[in-house]
């Protein structure tokens, strides 16, 4: 059994992340969790599923949104105001950080080397401690700036993974394209998935 930390902030694609934490869960890992005050409002538009920014409350709509109530245990949010978090020390072991989607701002901070949340913290942490980070952006088109923050945080160690689905595999639903996305994170993150498309070749 691993520990995953999932951030969750303000752009786009926030249906990335409910997929992704589900099939964590059903694997048998434990989730520690940060939604970002623009994820929620990125959340509520997309999904509607309302979080109020405080994690007694919300856990309970979120368990919902990411259909593992039957493992809520395994799973914990944490506010994305303390910096006193496990995921904040060093000293915090676990397998893996995903930030899901990953906004422009989110990804300007973490490649400058700035703290201004937890999330920001606990993704820094991952770097200096040379664990894996994986950074899922959406946002398009890129300027120069987010290019070069792309270098700079792939130097420090991130892994990059834009949100852009294949098509070989032949999607019929927009799940299709979400899971293709959510099974290379898993792929990358060591987990073992069954539900990965994989390109065999082609036949003679």
């Amino acid at each position: 059994m691993g520990i995953y930390v999932l951030a969750i902030t303000g752009a786009s694609g926030s249906r990335y992340a409910s997929l992704l934490a589900n099939r964590i869960v059903t694997n048998g890992h434990k989730l520690k969790v940060v939604v970002s005050g623009s994820g929620r409002e990125v959340i509520g538009e997309e999904e509607s599923i309302s979080l109020s920014g405080n994690i007694k409350l919300d856990r309970d709509p979120f368990l919902e949104w990411i259909d593992v109530t039957e493992a809520s245990t395994e799973v914990e949010l944490i506010d994305e105001k303390n910096v006193g978090a496990s995921i904040a020390s060093g000293s915090f072991q676990h397998n893996g950080m995903i930030v899901v989607p990953c906004s422009g701002g989110t990804l300007g901070r973490i490649s400058n080397g700035i703290s201004s949340n937890v999330i920001d913290r606990a993704a820094l942490v991952c770097l200096k401690e040379r664990r894996k980070i994986i950074l899922v952006t959406r946002e398009t088109p890129l300027g120069l700036i987010d290019i070069e923050n792309m270098r700079k945080v792939t130097e420090a160690g991130a892994l990059l993974m834009p949100a852009s689905p294949g098509f070989y595999h032949k999607p019929e639903t927009i799940d299709d394209l979400i899971s293709f996305i959510v099974d290379r994170i898993l792929d990358h993150l060591g987990i073992e998935n069954q539900n990965s498309v994989r390109w065999v070749g082609k036949k003679d």
